[in-house]
């Protein structure tokens, strides 16, 4: 039985079809060690970036530095203070978390916990004492242009 036009063209293009997926599953069998360790090597990185900018804003937090610590603020912030609340631009932030800092200064800040949400933010809640009064304290870095701002900063009276 000799085979139509039609079938021979259809065993052609199945037999380069066989080569071609033989060929793409070698290269990623070859490629796929390397990717891997990539993504071990790269995805560490971008976590301890993240935990190293947290530290930097809690060092800032320790400090009082309303100054250092606006430079790491978004466009517009979401404050939370017991004097103050809303959304603000970051120079007017500045000058309220400067108030704060003044009549609250620092004797320590920690964090007590932190996590990241599915967005990629990250989120720091931590205790801020002054010699009088202790303050929960939340904060929240979102990824602007590759560097992470702060969106959301909060103090509020630890009763």
């Amino acid at each position: 039985m000799t085979l139509s036009f039609r079938e021979k063209l259809v065993c052609f293009l199945i037999s380069k079809c066989e080569s071609l997926i033989t060929e793409i599953t070698m290269k990623i069998k070859k490629y796929l060690p390397l990717l891997l360790i990539f993504a071990l090597f790269a995805c560490p990185k971008v976590y301890s970036q993240d935990d190293n900018k947290g530290e930097e804003i809690a060092k800032l937090i320790r400090k009082g530095d309303a100054r250092e610590l606006a430079r790491n603020f978004n466009v517009s912030v979401q404050l939370t203070l017991p004097e103050n609340e809303g959304r603000f631009s970051r120079t007017q932030a500045e000058m309220i978390i400067r108030d704060f800092f003044s009549k609250h200064p620092p004797k320590s800040f920690s964090i007590n916990h932190q996590g990241a949400s599915s967005d990629g933010s990250r989120y720091y809640i931590g205790v801020y004492k002054t010699t009088s009064v202790t303050f929960r304290s939340y904060f929240l870095l979102k990824q602007v242009s590759e560097k992470a701002l702060i969106h959301q900063l909060r103090f509020e009276d630890d009763d």
